[in-house]
């Protein structure tokens, strides 16, 4: 596995190779969540390159950026026995150097739920994967569903601009007690921990709705809500049912719908979601 920190690097090595290319871009923190996606790139690919990068575009003023963890070898470590070939690891200058002022906005998709509670979210995620794209030339890329809104938009960003990528949508991978893994997990106290769970249990209430024939939107969202409100740790973003590809709300359940839920557990702010139908 070659460590490279230049896009210079990067190029050099990605023109030597022929066939297929897997690509898994991460902001590193790794857990079983993102090694389940490098190793579907490794069974579907010739060649696998990750990324390890921690976009600052893509944090508000008051978010977590400077206290986002970060542990380079231990990441490094954990992606060596699963095949990677190549980890680029750059600095922000090397993705972000002086002066520059270009940035990507994939319009409506990107507005709503997160878009709406983290101005600007959206463009960061949007430009650094588009630079990530550019520099790595991936055959395929892989993502995870927990993070919806962000899978949709990377489908916007590819289909708008003719990018020759295939995007490839990951199940969300779970603790035994339902919550899905996340980076910011280790934010959590041990009562938090426990708490979060009422993310899964809200989303296993809105599958069980579905199996009974339950179809009114609004209904779903006031007994999630309901749910969620009653553990005292937890406080609501939102819970939104919308169609998954515009993530537009829905009045009425009548084909494919994303539940989707931002709940914050102290100071920990928590997404996961399932898609009915």
């Amino acid at each position: 596995m070659q460590v490279l920190t230049t896009i210079a690097a990067v190029r050099e090595a990605r023109g030597r190779l022929a066939g297929s290319v897997g690509f898994v871009p991460t902001m590193g923190a790794l857990h079983e969540g993102h090694l389940s996606l490098v190793r579907a790139a490794r069974a579907q690919n010739d060649h696998v390159f990750a990324s390890v990068f921690v976009n600052p575009t893509q944090f508000g003023p008051n978010e977590d950026f400077a206290a986002y963890p970060r542990d380079p070898e231990r990441d490094l470590a954990l992606l060596r026995p699963e095949g990677v070939d190549f980890v680029f690891l750059p600095s922000v200058e090397e993705i972000y150097p002086e002066g520059s002022e270009t940035f990507v906005d994939v319009g409506s998709v990107a507005e709503p739920l997160e878009g709406a509670i983290r101005p600007g979210h959206f463009r960061g995620v949007a430009t650094v994967v588009l630079k990530l794209f550019n520099v790595v030339q991936p055959t395929r890329a892989y993502f995870g569903r927990k993070d919806a809104q962000q899978l949709a938009v990377i489908r916007r960003l590819v289909r708008d601009l003719d990018l020759p990528v295939e995007i490839v949508a990951m199940p969300t991978v779970r603790e035994p007690d339902g919550l899905a893994m996340s980076s910011r997990n280790a934010y959590l106290s041990p009562a938090e921990r426990k708490a979060a769970t009422v993310l899964w249990q809200a989303l296993s209430l809105a599958q069980e709705m579905w199996t009974k024939g339950a179809r009114d939107a609004e209904a779903y969202r006031a007994r999630l809500r309901e749910l969620i409100e009653a553990e005292k740790l937890a406080r609501v973003d939102y819970v939104s049912v919308a169609d998954p590809g515009t993530l537009r709300e829905l009045e009425r359940i009548q084909g494919p719908a994303l539940v989707s839920l931002a709940v914050r557990i102290g100071k920990t702010r928590l997404i996961d979601n399932v898609t009915l139908g």
